[in-house]
């Protein structure tokens, strides 16, 4: 069977943590002009999945969607939290934001060749966005499929939130990853990536 790395399990860990208690706090939610907040709290599994894999990032998202599942069952807010009680809603868009990003970010940056800093850069923004709707489609997809909420009002949602967190994501992962890879933004290569090489 195997085993992950100490690293692996390390990062999975903390990210996981940081998920958690952006949900707890609430820090992981910011008000918007829409009148939904813009979540933030999918952002620790799209660092995860592109700093150190799939596995990784599906890991953290499983958590991440389990414990949105048993806050709105134990504690809920409001009706929306009702909605977050199934597993199709709450935890399978959040297990799959993981392996999205990485997918994208492994198109965009080989694992087997020394990337420039401009198309590792580009693809850190843009995994981090297809990652960020993922899970903003496929929850509201849910929301509507189940009858939860009407379509209207969804595509409102999805057309004010969805951007906002998109972007807002792409820029959080991307100042994360960079201070964790030390990418030099003014050109050479990350140490991660010189790890990748040998």
């Amino acid at each position: 069977m195997a085993v992950l790395p100490v690293r692996k399990i390390a990062v999975a860990g903390v990210l996981s943590a940081v998920a958690i208690v952006l949900g707890l706090t609430h820090l992981g939610f910011i008000p918007w002009f829409s009148g939904a907040s813009v979540t933030i709290m999918h952002v620790p599994v799209i660092i995860g999945a592109i700093l150190e894999g799939p596995v990784v990032g599906g890991f953290i998202g499983l958590l991440f969607g389990l414990f949105s599942l048993l806050q709105s069952a134990i504690a809920p807010t409001g009706p929306v939290d009702t909605a977050f009680t199934s597993l199709l809603i709450s935890v399978l868009p959040r297990l799959l934001i993981g392996p999205a990003a990485y997918g994208v970010y492994r198109l965009m940056v080989p694992k087997l060749k020394t990337p420039s800093v401009a198309r590792e850069t580009l693809g850190i923004i843009i995994a981090s966005v297809f990652g960020s709707l993922v899970n903003t489609v496929l929850v509201l997809s849910g929301l509507g499929i189940f009858g939860f909420f009407p379509w209207p009002m969804i595509g409102a949602v999805a057309l004010g939130n969805g951007p906002a967190e998109a972007v807002v994501a792409a820029l959080l992962s991307l100042a994360v990853i960079v201070a964790w890879k030390r990418i030099p933004l003014s050109g050479g290569k990350s140490n991660l990536s010189k790890e990748e090489d040998k």
